[in-house]
């Protein structure tokens, strides 16, 4: 929490490039870097010269030319932390960087931990604690989706959605603290009817953004998909289709798959997370059961369910298949279901329209040919809800955020039980500052815990 050093960190990644970013922010970085850099040009320092600048030289030590350099110089406050920043973009070479790094630690600075130049944005004002998180957000980001959600939070998506709703709300707490002040004159400043509005819109809004996690985790980290059916239909083959590599060992032997196969694919760019579990059956083999044990719980904790059969045996076990249907309906209600006849290159005309007429929303296709992958595909992509990124709405994607969002919905109910019940003002006061204390949690407008900073930052690479 010490601002008053100056820190020093490589900003792009380790190892040998073209070019490699060194970055120094605090009060003397600006004059650290000038008592090492050779301009050009005769008589030039860097502690003359106008923010937001770039100046070509030399970084030396004892007259002893290091690498030539472009310096970056960006004065406080207009700088990314808020203080001097310098960055220097030398040659890609480990040795040089480490020089130049050694160099500057010898002249005063110390290294950065994890994340340090992005807290000290935070606590410099430079953005809220929300926005500070998606920056690790942005970098990790691995898909379309994925890096939409953390622009728009980094933007101030969630800052903007709360902003508002919390300002109202610390104004009725005033009012409603200054009744306290006069309960024995029996005088009421708030408007009760305006603050049941506020409450009710408060909840609104909090219940939204907390339904939103669920697909904005989802969307983050991939939409898990489990392809489940009984041995031998194809999941592995299918799984190898989709990912369009030998990802998972094919055989004619039934209970192959003994245990999950994961991969993951973008598809438009939307990050799913096929799992590839092991062949649905009756069996005494007690490591083919655990794998069908671990298939089910794949299943429960996937977004999409592939149930994968055998187009050919359809005619055969045709109550069966359906029966089966029926039962992974109401063992996963709130899964969506896609139902895949496979080996669709060996079946007949006949039987194809036979399938499609019976089963709802059938989709047939040959993994072992890659035949109606591509259909497939498009049908993953409509079932996912990406009408929401297209419109730009606040996404949660954060569990901590989650959390406090909870917490704070938790609170306005006890407020809104509390105005229906008549209770006393001072009761509910309470929970109202519970309610304002989890939603300035969310972007560090009360005070933050050392150690919640800490481990958010934590989580960030050093240079960041």
């Amino acid at each position: 929490m010490i601002q008053n050093d100056t820190i020093i960190a490589l900003a792009t990644p380790a190892g040998v490039g073209a070019i490699s970013v060194i970055r120094l922010s605090g009060e003397n970085a600006i004059s650290v870097v000038d008592a090492n850099f050779k301009s050009i040009r005769k008589n030039k320092t860097l502690n003359n010269q106008k923010t937001h600048t770039i100046h070509l030289g030399h970084i030396v030590e004892n007259n002893i030319l290091i690498d030539e350099v472009l310096v970056s110089v960006f004065k406080n406050p207009n700088s990314y932390t808020g203080e001097n920043v310098v960055e220097i973009s030398c040659h890609g070479s480990s040795f040089i960087q480490q020089e130049i790094i050694q160099l500057f630690l010898q002249k005063g600075c110390r290294m950065a931990d994890n994340g340090e130049f992005t807290m000290r944005a935070f606590l410099n004002g430079k953005m809220d604690l929300s926005q500070a998180e998606a920056v690790a957000d942005v970098i990790a980001s691995n898909s379309a989706a994925s890096h939409q959600m953390a622009i728009q939070q980094m933007r101030g998506g969630i800052t903007n959605e709360l902003k508002d709703l919390r300002v109202q709300l610390l104004d009725f707490a005033a009012l409603i603290e200054l009744e306290l002040d006069f309960s024995g004159e029996d005088v009421e400043f708030a408007d009760r009817t305006k603050f049941k509005e506020l409450v009710a819109k408060i909840t609104f809004v909090l219940k939204r953004l907390i339904d939103s996690f669920s697909f904005g985790n989802a969307m983050k980290n991939g939409i898990p998909v489990a392809i489940i059916g009984e041995p031998n239909v194809g999941k592995s083959t299918l799984l190898n289709a989709l990912l369009n590599e030998e990802k998972a060992i094919v055989s004619d032997i039934a209970g192959t798959t003994r245990d999950a196969i994961e991969d993951e694919i973008i598809i438009d760019g939307v990050a799913f997370r096929f799992i590839d579990t092991a062949g649905i059956r009756e069996t005494e083999d007690v490591i083919e059961s655990i794998g069908i044990k671990k298939a089910y719980e794949k299943a429960d904790n996937a977004q999409l369910i592939i149930f994968l059969i055998d187009s050919n045996t359809y005619s055969h076990s045709r109550e069966d298949f359906l029966e089966e249907i029926e039962t992974i309906k109401k063992r996963f209600p709130n899964k969506r279901l896609l139902v895949i006849g496979n080996k669709m290159d060996t079946l007949s005309c006949h039987n194809s329209a036979v399938l499609q007429s019976e089963i709802e929303n059938l989709i047939l296709v040959s993994a072992k040919n890659k035949t109606g992958i591509e259909e497939l595909k498009s049908e993953l992509t409509s079932l996912v809800n990406i009408g929401a990124l297209s419109n730009n709405e606040t996404i949660v994607t954060n569990s901590r955020h989650f959390e406090a969002l909870s917490n704070a919905l938790m609170a306005i109910t006890s407020v809104q039980q509390g105005i229906d019940l008549e209770i006393t003002t001072d009761l509910f006061s309470i929970d109202i500052r519970e309610c304002l204390r989890h939603l300035g949690n969310i972007t560090g407008e009360y005070d933050v815990d050392k150690d919640i900073l800490g481990h958010i930052f934590g989580n960030f690479c050093i240079g960041k």
